[in-house]
């Protein structure tokens, strides 16, 4: 088998959610191999260390298959193994898990119209006390 790139091949194991965002990552610098800086087009091999920054967190893996392709998450957690420190686990724990998507949160912000509408008619009513 053919040794895949470093951005498919996080991409592959679920660590990023696009490809693009993989290489985004690793251009950034957010991705190191054994502490080095490397590029999107460099070859994992088996035994490579990488620590990764993501937005949900630090993470610390070693290689122990070579996949070059998306596949489940069950399959993917089975091509590396996770050593990141106890100190940083806990870290990431305290951290939200997902990632921002750009979009407003729901409920969150102006009014929608009928809450408006709403708010109004409870404004406008008499209060007889």
């Amino acid at each position: 088998m053919e040794k895949p790139r470093l951005d498919k091949y996080l991409w592959s194991i679920r660590l990023f959610k696009t490809r693009t965002q993989a290489t985004d990552a690793i251009d950034s610098g957010k991705v190191k191999m054994n502490g080095m800086s490397v590029k999107p087009s460099k070859t994992v091999s088996l035994g490579d260390q990488f620590q990764i920054k993501t937005p949900a967190g630090k993470k610390t893996i070693e290689v122990v298959g070579l996949i070059d392709k998306r596949v489940g998450y069950e399959l993917a957690i089975k091509n590396y193994v996770d050593i990141t420190p106890e100190e940083d686990k806990i870290a990431n724990i305290a951290t939200s898990p997902s990632f921002y998507t750009g979009k407003r949160l729901s409920k969150i912000g102006h009014p929608t119209k009928k809450q408006r509408r709403d708010l109004d008619n409870f404004l406008s009513e008499d209060f007889d006390i």
